[in-house]
Parts: structure tokens; sequence; C-alpha cells
């Protein structure tokens, strides 16, 4: 005779409530995608004639392409291309600026100016409206930057998708070693909410105007 198995009301209770936090994360992730397809698709009329301006001048300072891209590493650790403006000469290496030993000695004549605006990565409104990017999340990783990208699996950090800005950008962002920056990382994954991407993204805009925490 077998005996049939019952869930104990706690056990009970332990699993509609993981249930319903697993339906929570869905409709934020819902919420967090149509929110950044609203303000990409608002803000690319808006960005053209500045980031046509942006290609002229980088076309006319330097040789090469006008676009940079780049091997990210995206949510769940998926590769993905991601385009900024070009800032460095041709055969620049393709490493993480900071470990470069004379990064000035690669930087275009406007490659120093686009770096501290942010204004190098306008292009990447098109990752965000292509799903890769979202407004907000943990910067994506170089394809080769294999001490962040172990310390983001572990934390369960890379179950996020990366974002344009993010909270370890507005407490330090160029200036942050790895180990803390993933702490950032690990707190944005626990307390993540919309209130708090507007926080950051309005972070942000005050950091990049006052060219804050970017060393090269």
């Amino acid at each position: 005779m077998h005996q049939q198995l019952t869930e104990s009301p706690a056990q009970a209770n332990g699993t509609t409530k993981v249930r319903c936090e697993h339906k929570a994360r869905r409709v934020g992730s819902y919420a967090k995608r149509t929110f950044d397809l609203v303000l990409g698709l608002f803000l690319l009329p808006l960005l053209s004639i500045p980031m046509t301006v942006i290609a002229v001048a980088v076309k006319l300072t330097s040789k090469g392409s006008i676009l940079y891209w780049s091997d990210r590493v995206g949510r769940d650790n998926r590769t993905f291309r991601m385009p900024k403006f070009r800032t460095m000469n041709l055969g620049t290496p393709e490493v993480a600026t900071h470990l470069l030993s004379n990064p000035e000695a690669y930087l275009t004549i406007i490659g120093s100016f686009l770096r501290k605006t942010s204004l190098d990565e306008l292009p990447q409104i098109y990752s965000v409206l292509k799903g890769d990017l979202s407004f907000v999340g943990p910067r994506p990783a170089l394809y080769n930057q294999n001490d962040l990208v172990t310390l983001r699996t572990e934390c369960g950090v890379h179950e996020l998708t990366p974002g344009l800005t993010g909270w370890a950008q507005v407490n330090g962002r160029d200036d942050l070693p790895i180990p803390l920056k993933v702490e950032y990382d690990c707190e944005y994954l626990r307390k993540r909410t919309f209130l708090l991407d507007l926080k950051i993204l309005c972070l942000t805009l005050v950091r990049v105007m006052r060219g804050d925490g970017v060393a090269h």
C-alpha cells in the first residue's frame, strides 16, 4: 500500500512564496523591458543630431571606423556585440582601459572628451532597443574579463541584463576595484526596484555632468 505524500503547511507556504517571488520577478522584468523600449524610442530621435555630429568628428579626426564594436558578456553570460564611438587609435590592445600602461597614448584627438562626457556610449541605445542592454544594470564585462565574470556568476549577478549605467557606476565607476564593483552589483541584485533604477539614472546624469569617476 502506497503512502500518499502531502506537503506540510510550512512547505506549502514556502512553495507559494517562491512562486510569488518568481512571478513578481517576471512582471518586473517585463515592466523594465517596456520602460527601456519606451524611453529608448523617445530618446532616439533626440539623440540623432548629436550622434551624427560626433560620427563626423570621429571620422575627420582619426583613421578607422566610426564605431568600435566590442564583445561583451550579457545576461546569463551570453556574449553580444556592443557599439561605442571609437575613442582609441587603430592597434590599441583589446583590454580594459585601466590595464593599459599608458592609456592616453592610445586616445584619439577627441577620445578623451568623448569618454569624460560619456558621449562615446550614445550608440549603445541600439543595444538597449535590441534587448542586449537595459538602461540600468551591471555594466557588461569585456569577453576576456574572466575575474569579473567569475565573481558575478558566483553571486548570481550574471542573471541580470547588463546596463548603460548601474549602481557601481554611480558609486565610483572606473575608480572601483573589481571586488568592490561586484559588491555593488550584488547589492543592486538584492534591492533592485523601479524607484532605484530612476535614482541611478538621475545620479548618472549628475556624475556625467561633473565628469566623476572616469580615469581616462
